[in-house]
């Protein structure tokens, strides 16, 4: 019943176009600072890599893949990823307040606060999940209130196309067309 709510009634959509700003800021005001700022991912890496989250009982490590995962693809790759987390973190910031791919944008939102979870970063990344969650739960509903309103239904329109196996129309050299079926 509260998730049919969220995904359909117009004052959850407002409800939801409070958070998803309030979130879209938060992502936007830390992409900006890291893309202005001279952001430097490698200290950060190595430092979830040689302080990993443990158990305190078995002293083993809690996420050993994605320890792995940072030392031996993270690490060597850090000039990458010193541009894809700023830029990442802007556009999903971006998304959410303007209300274009709400749901994507709320998704890598929340991919990202895990993974900054897992490296051991906890700071707003549990709020943001919290709310950034129930934007996510609430899908095109959130974005209501933005772009999703009107690009939701064309990308709806061209999906259905798709799956019928919509004609596509070429030019030929001579300017004639030829019609394709997919």
């Amino acid at each position: 019943m509260m998730l049919k709510w969220m995904r359909e009634n117009v004052y959850a959509a407002g409800v939801l176009f409070i958070l998803r700003v309030y979130v879209g800021w938060e992502w936007v005001t830390a992409g900006w600072h890291k893309l202005t700022g001279g952001f430097d991912a490698t200290g950060f890496i190595k430092g979830a890599v040689t302080k990993p989250i443990v158990d305190k009982a078995t002293n083993e490590l809690v996420y050993p893949t994605f320890t792995a995962f940072l030392e031996h693809f993270a690490l060597p790759h850090a000039n990458w990823f010193n541009l894809v987390i700023p830029l990442g973190e802007f556009c999903v910031g971006l998304g959410l307040i303007l209300g274009a791919l709400t749901t994507a944008a709320a998704f890598f939102g929340l991919l990202m606060n895990f993974m900054f979870l897992m490296a051991g970063t906890v700071s707003t990344n549990p709020w943001l999940i919290l709310l950034g969650g129930l934007v996510f739960m609430a899908e095109t509903n959130a974005g209501k209130f933005g772009v999703d309103y009107y690009l939701m239904p064309i990308l709806r329109k061209m999906a259905a196309n798709r799956r019928k196996g919509g004609n596509h129309t070429n030019h030929t050299a001579g300017g004639t067309h030829k019609t394709l079926h997919a």
